[in-house]
């Protein structure tokens, strides 16, 4: 038994932060019906990189999945989804705000159909506010939530995380609103609604940043590879050209840090003691710790660095991650066996489970892989099943 097996799921989003939500569901055991257009299905089938036509990310983002195809636009779709609403514990959906009420299908109307419903909505502004008719996409949501002005080298253009991390934050958030949810509702028996919106989970992962400027009118600044207000870390150019990155921020490591690169004279000095103190004088302690990391290589700095127990590594490549042993004694990367036979490295489940651990079941399906066997499921007979594929009503590759 997995932690989540029985939890029925209707997954009405697309592209990443509704479908993320459920993957991490699927991933523990949830049955998620996945309601796609016909014929194009989700977008990100054809995002990034395509094997045989189909992006390869597609194979981590709805794997443990079954799909649905509907064209939800059509009232008999839509009626199919409220069939499937009475029997289900959640529904997931991150279209723009009053799709789903232009569809007949808001959430206090499925809350009518099915009061222990749980109805996690992601959207890029929220579902109310000024702004939330405005679209938007990750991007838009990390630079509104702070994260943007803070990637950068100062003086120059901010640039943007390499992944839609608005996107996922936003479905960790939903995966957390969903599991809060179902434990109240074993209490109260009620089902209730999310509202996420993308901006605001980037701003909840925001720190201190805040607080600093409510206080004293700190507007935090870009800082490249340091951590503004903690010393001293950062990245460090070695001998061949590559980067350490040295986290010796904590009081006892600074004093082994210093002692390793040969400055006692910095590791004993009392201003230096505390994190305050080493703060002020963070462009010296970066300067004397980068003097050291240029006589070694990469490899043999975090060599050194490892011996005198201070935090630090290499900046890493998916190459690296891929041979690296602690990722595979911990079990990170997994093996799957696409349909033409090939294999594939996918990341492992998360998070692990000692007793009731997660697991891939299934690869990610085709476009209305599953809609047969699901409208079976909810009472409808062959002839029926047949007269809405005709009608373009319902899809089956």
């Amino acid at each position: 038994m997995e932690p989540l097996s029985g939890l029925k799921v209707i997954e009405m989003g697309q592209l990443i932060a509704g479908p993320f939500a459920a993957k991490t569901l699927a991933d523990f055991g949830a049955d998620v019906v996945k309601i796609e257009p016909p014929k194009v299905g989700d977008a990100l089938r054809k995002w990034r990189l395509l094997k045989d036509g189909t992006s390869i990310w597609w194979q981590v983002q709805s794997r443990n999945k079954r799909s649905l195809s509907l064209d939800l636009k059509q009232t008999e779709a839509q009626d199919i989804v409220r069939t499937l609403a009475k029997e289900a514990d959640v529904l997931i959906e991150n279209f723009r705000p009053g799709t789903l009420e232009g569809w007949g299908l808001d959430p206090q109307h499925l809350l009518e159909i099915n009061p222990r419903l749980i109805v996690l909505r992601i959207s890029g502004y929220g579902q109310t506010g000024p702004y939330r008719d405005k679209p938007g996409f990750g991007v838009v949501a990390e630079a509104m939530g702070g994260l943007r002005h803070l990637t950068a080298e100062p003086g120059r253009v901010p640039v943007r995380v390499g992944i839609s991390i608005g996107d996922t934050l936003a479905s960790l958030h939903g995966v957390i609103g969903i599991l809060l949810a179902l434990q109240e509702r074993h209490q109260s028996g009620k089902g209730q609604v999310i509202d996420i919106a993308l901006y605001e989970a980037v701003f909840n992962c925001m720190e201190s940043l805040l607080p600093e400027y409510s206080a004293f009118g700190e507007i935090r600044q870009a800082a490249g590879s340091a951590l503004p207000g903690i010393a001293p870390t950062n990245a460090y150019l070695c001998a061949d050209g590559g980067y350490v990155l040295v986290a010796g921020n904590g009081d006892s490591i600074f004093k082994r840090l210093m002692k390793l690169i040969g400055r006692d004279d910095l590791g004993n000095d009392a201003e230096l003691e505390n994190n305050d103190g080493r703060v002020k004088r963070v462009v010296e302690l970066d300067r004397a710790i980068g003097e050291w990391t240029k006589t070694l290589s990469t490899d043999k700095a975090v060599e050194a660095l490892d011996s005198a127990a201070v935090p630090a590594g290499r900046i890493y490549t998916v190459a690296d991650i891929a041979k690296d042993p602690h990722y595979q004694a911990r079990g990170n990367i997994e093996t799957i066996k696409m349909a033409d036979g090939t294999s594939v490295h996918v990341p492992s489940v998360l998070p692990k489970l000692s007793r009731t651990p997660g697991s891939i079941k299934t690869l990610a399906p085709d476009i209305g892989q599953n809609t047969d066997e699901i409208l079976r499921g909810i009472g409808l007979s062959d002839s029926q099943i047949t007269s809405l594929k005709q009608r373009g009503i319902a899809f089956t590759k």
